[in-house]
């Protein structure tokens, strides 16, 4: 992988932004497309729009991904010093227990915290899952007057991941849902292409895939691809067909998950370019969760829609697991088939 795509991926991993506070990612974002396509826009839902020739003929075509990463932000701040704590997005509650986290403008290092299990009865050890409402941030305060003008309610709460390499081709980071699907994106939009192009880096998504509902809006396309970092269930006993995917088989191609069905003219023309290119693909393999796809398919009086992603390990957790192979075939499988619906499409 290339070290520039690594540099990426990292800052785009490391940066923080829950639901709601994509600011930080869509400067990132910004700055690496600058002098790569030919203006942005924002809209009142913070989308980022990176538009690349939009005055030549032809169908027009997104490329989409979303900012937002799942996270928790502040409700309460205690007289002791404690943070109350509520979620941006499906986080299991069983994986927010002794976490490092960042709160707030300033990332005030924090760790998540119950009673000592000392202090817990057997029940509670053995049958009990703790809740997010019962759990509070720790951020060595004595006191919520020492918090002042540092954390305030509503501030974002973010997990204190480092990206890096791991084992044989894997990188590890936070967040890969979607920043995964950011950084493809962006590579997509570095390369020239004779029609239209509209980047939506979405707002918003991991609550219910507000940024798309409403950015689609402002610039309609005729066609649309959703870029992804989805569930790679393939460990231990696992049923094969709750794998969902494997890493290291490719990019993933949806048929159905739980909110659309994508369109099949332009999914079976994506499988005849990964034949001819001798890329690898699979299918997701259960119809679970949602993208921003299921809402820009309905945009207007429909907009022909796929998703496309790079498989994941551990989504909608602190920490997930990539391969670089699969970041890099899908951005090659998705290049080549643009180059493709510049001719089909035309």
């Amino acid at each position: 992988m290339e070290q520039t795509r690594i540099e990426l991926l990292k800052k785009l991993t490391e940066a923080r932004g829950i639901s709601g506070h994509e600011d930080e990612v869509a400067a990132i974002l910004r700055a690496e497309l600058e002098g790569h396509v030919d203006r942005f826009e924002r809209d009142p839902i913070k989308n980022l729009f990176a538009l690349k020739g939009m005055d030549k003929p032809g169908a027009k075509i997104m490329l989409n991904a979303h900012m937002d990463e799942v996270g928790l932000y502040v409700t309460r701040i205690t007289k002791e010093g404690y943070l109350h704590i509520g979620k941006a997005g499906g986080i299991d509650d069983r994986l927010l227990l002794g976490k490092k986290v960042l709160v707030g403008k300033d990332r005030l290092p924090g760790v998540t915290a119950i009673k000592a299990v000392h202090l817990s009865t057997r029940e509670e050890i053995e049958t009990t899952v703790v809740k997010a409402d019962d759990i509070v941030v720790d951020v060595g305060a004595k006191s919520d007057k020492e918090l002042a003008g540092k954390v305030a309610i509503g501030d974002q709460i973010t997990f204190d991941t480092a990206f890096g390499t791991f084992g044989d081709g894997y990188l590890v980071g936070k967040a890969f849902d979607d920043r995964v699907g950011c950084a493809i994106v962006a590579e997509l939009l570095k390369m020239d292409w004779p029609f239209p192009v509209i980047g939506m880096f979405s707002t918003q998504e991991e609550v219910g895939t507000k940024g798309a509902t409403v950015g689609a809006w402002r610039y309609t396309p005729d066609i649309s691809i959703t870029v992804e970092g989805t569930i790679a269930a393939d460990i231990g006993e696992v049923k094969d067909y709750q794998e969902v995917t494997n890493l290291g088989a490719g990019a993933v191609l949806t048929i159905k998950d739980g909110g659309m069905i994508t369109d099949h003219r332009l999914r079976n023309q994506l499988i005849e370019v990964a034949k001819a290119n001798g890329l690898p693909w699979q299918f997701k393999r259960m119809p679970a969760g949602g993208t921003d796809a299921r809402s820009i398919q309905l945009t207007k009086s429909g907009v022909r829609a796929l998703a496309v992603a790079v498989p994941s390990r551990y989504i909608h957790s602190p920490v997930s697991l990539i391969k670089v192979c699969d970041y890099e075939n899908t951005v090659s499988l998705l290049s080549k088939f643009l180059a493709q619906l510049a001719t089909t499409e035309a």
